[in-house]
């Protein structure tokens, strides 16, 4: 059996003992609503020596409840809170010590909970009530996450995203993006609870590069030809994009050691290959991803690559890992399939990318901090912002933030995303 905290004397008790490792889960009021909008229902804490875990109930239906802060009292009273998603808990609960959260490295094969009957038939079964868990036994929400705990892997956390990436992410998804609920309706058959819709990023990837679903809509991959991009307006003046131009050729020069002569990359390539702009951005990119042509093998850009394609390959199958220089994510051989250098050079490319991005995100919020203007999504090689006009020098602040990694930027400018009516900055 569980221990269910019924009184204060318990709390009281519990923060006594000072555990020093304990798993934790929050249970939220609802599971149809993102973490911005919810609250808790309880929250889990099982201490790694004991053989059973604790309840504190905040909202449920049949126990006593206490305030948010008698359970994070608690909280603070354990050195080390184990658990699955810190960027997600932070939603919930920030007032306890940030190095004391620990989850553990981004793995695509990460854990997916599976609820009880009681679960499924009480949410199936809700008539459209958002706030169910309340409702379900209490018994029922122990019973998952104990197994949920069962299926906890212990690790050693990396530091690059349980201290940087988890605060990004964090920073962005609470941020939320204004819709039109009349296009949203429309477009995505669905309204939204405040005017706002808001993302939730995954880097449980294979690179890490992380995906971007929430509610059945992909903010990675929203269309730019069907018109709902209109559906997302600014809350301030304008939308502002900033996308880093020929992001995978520039970070691959600066893995070879490799000198564009020109400032803007595609015209360099335009040169070495004797074609048009467009036409360099295409035989590029086929080269990066898919392999350097016998005819392109001579240029001194692809000559550095191919030596440091094999090069990367051989440290690979040797030490039998790869590790990432911003991030320290370690590709390892014995948990990917079907590798080849090309693919393995892909791979890192694309932690290369996010964890660069990591880096970026990281000082625009710093600058953000006590403004209006907002960064509202990430999406790979681009920065959405909602722009206030009164804050003109936040602008140039973010180009210098970006540049000064030696990247180069394009600037689109709009009254919404789809940017139908664009200036270029």
């Amino acid at each position: 059996m569980y221990w269910l905290i019924e009184n204060q004397n318990k709390i009281d008790n519990l923060c006594q003992i000072k555990y020093k490792e304990a798993y934790v889960e929050i249970i939220p009021t609802s599971p149809f609503l993102h973490p911005v909008e919810n609250n808790i229902c309880a929250i889990y804490i099982r201490p790694i020596t004991d053989t059973k875990g604790y309840i504190i109930p905040i909202n449920h239906s049949e126990t006593i409840n206490f305030n948010i802060e008698e359970g994070i009292k608690v909280l603070n009273s354990i050195k080390n809170l184990h658990i699955r998603d810190k960027k997600e808990f932070l939603h919930y609960i920030k007032e306890v010590p940030f190095n004391s959260l620990l989850q553990p490295p981004p793995s695509p094969t990460t854990y997916i909970p599976e609820l009880t009957p009681a679960h499924n038939h009480i949410n199936q079964n809700s008539g459209g009530r958002a706030h169910t868990n309340p409702l379900i036994p209490i018994v029922k929400h122990y019973e998952v996450c104990e197994e949920n705990y069962r299926n906890f892997t212990f690790t050693k956390p990396n530091l690059f995203y349980n201290n940087r990436a988890s605060i990004v992410f964090n920073m962005i998804e609470q941020a939320g993006i204004k819709v039109d609920n009349t296009l949203y309706q429309h477009y995505f058959d669905k309204g939204t609870n405040d005017g706002y819709v808001y993302t939730q990023y995954n880097f449980n990837t294979t690179t890490t590069r992380p995906s971007n679903r929430y509610g059945g809509v992909n903010y990675s991959a929203l269309n730019k030809e069907n018109g709902e991009r209109k559906c997302f307006k600014p809350r301030n003046d304008l939308f502002i994009e900033m996308d880093i131009s020929a992001y995978h050729p520039t970070l691959l020069a600066s893995l070879c050691d490799y000198n564009f002569h020109t400032v803007d990359v595609h015209e360099s390539f335009a040169e070495m290959y004797g074609v048009d702009y467009n036409k360099a951005k295409e035989i590029t990119f086929k080269q990066i991803y898919g392999g350097i042509w016998e005819k392109y093998e001579h240029l001194p850009y692809f000559k550095k690559v191919k030596v440091y394609t094999n090069k990367l390959w051989e440290e690979f199958q040797t030490k039998g890992y790869i590790e990432c220089p911003i991030s320290k994510y370690k590709f390892e051989r014995d948990k990917l399939d079907n590798m080849n250098p090309q693919k393995l050079l892909n791979y890192l490319l694309q932690n290369l990318e996010t964890s660069t991005n990591v880096l970026i995100l990281w000082d625009i919020f710093k600058l953000l901090r006590g403004k209006k203007t907002k960064l509202v999504l990430y999406v790979y090689d681009s920065f959405l912002l909602d722009y206030d006009e009164s804050e003109a020098e936040v602008l140039e602040q973010i180009k210098e933030i970006i540049k000064e990694r030696n990247l180069q930027i394009k600037t689109k400018i709009g009254k919404d995303y789809s940017f139908a009516t664009t200036n270029y900055a």
